[in-house]
């Protein structure tokens, strides 16, 4: 395929991401099991279940693009990407808001070429709220409605709006001190990504740990609305590096 996904193909990942969602809400609806990985963190069988059913429909439509989820990646399953263009997929990111039944989660496809993302689609399941963009713009529908262009907005005279993680405000308090805050969001997931894709926040500092797969897919939205995110040096957040890890970053606005 080329890099730009075409019209089909969005409505095809749209498709797939409210299937995952919904096998996400089948176990949020229950009394689900959770385990703790080796690196402290929570998975669930909604992690998993989401997780497989995407990797199996990406094979099936782009074929000769691999995929790393991060549940099979962590499980040890490292796939060729070598070719520069790969797909990064967190069926499930915000798995603690996910166990504390916040609602606050998200079904994340991105796609990578060359260590940037450049197209990325984010579903929350319990609003039923959708986010894409890539070359052609930035796209969010509101749970099931209309299609609206959206676009990262330029910080307003009186004051920036911040939205922060609820489980991660490592250094947050000391970075913002500059700054002239008038309102925090509390937020989990990549929807504090989408927030200022969608100009309803302008700034994220993120000094906390994430891996590739929690930012992919919400970074290329970001960028596709004309904001950015960048490493606390200045420099691009790039993919497909040695460590999955990411460094601390800033996503903004505008």
């Amino acid at each position: 395929m080329k890099p730009e996904p075409t019209d089909e193909l969005i409505d095809q990942l749209l498709a797939l991401s409210i299937r995952a969602g919904e096998a996400i809400m089948d176990i949020y609806n229950s009394d689900f099991e959770v385990r703790v990985k080796d690196d402290k963190s929570p998975v669930t069988e909604a992690d998993e279940k989401a997780e497989a059913i995407i990797l199996a429909e990406l094979t099936r439509l782009v074929p000769d693009i691999p995929a790393i989820g991060e549940e099979a990646y962590t499980a040890g399953d490292r796939p060729d990407i070598s070719g520069g263009l790969f797909w990064l997929v967190d069926a499930l990111d915000g798995t603690k808001e996910f166990v504390k039944r916040r609602g606050e989660f998200t079904v994340n496809i991105g796609l990578i070429e060359n260590g940037s993302p450049i197209f990325g689609m984010v579903y929350a399941p319990v609003k039923g709220d959708v986010y894409w963009g890539g070359p052609a713009g930035a796209f969010m529908r509101e749970n099931g409605g209309d299609i609206v262009q959206i676009a990262a907005r330029e910080p307003a005279e009186d004051g920036i709006v911040v939205v922060s993680s609820r489980s991660h405000r490592e250094g947050e308090d000391e970075f913002l001190k500059d700054y002239n805050v008038k309102e925090e969001i509390n937020s989990g997931s990549s929807i504090k990504f989408c927030l200022i894709a969608a100009g309803k926040a302008d700034l994220y500092p993120r000094l906390a740990g994430t891996s590739e797969w929690d930012t992919a897919a919400a970074h290329a939205i970001l960028d596709a609305a004309g904001g950015s995110v960048r490493t606390l040096d200045g420099a691009p957040l790039l993919y497909g590096k040695d460590v999955i890890l990411n460094p601390h970053f800033i996503a903004k606005g505008r």
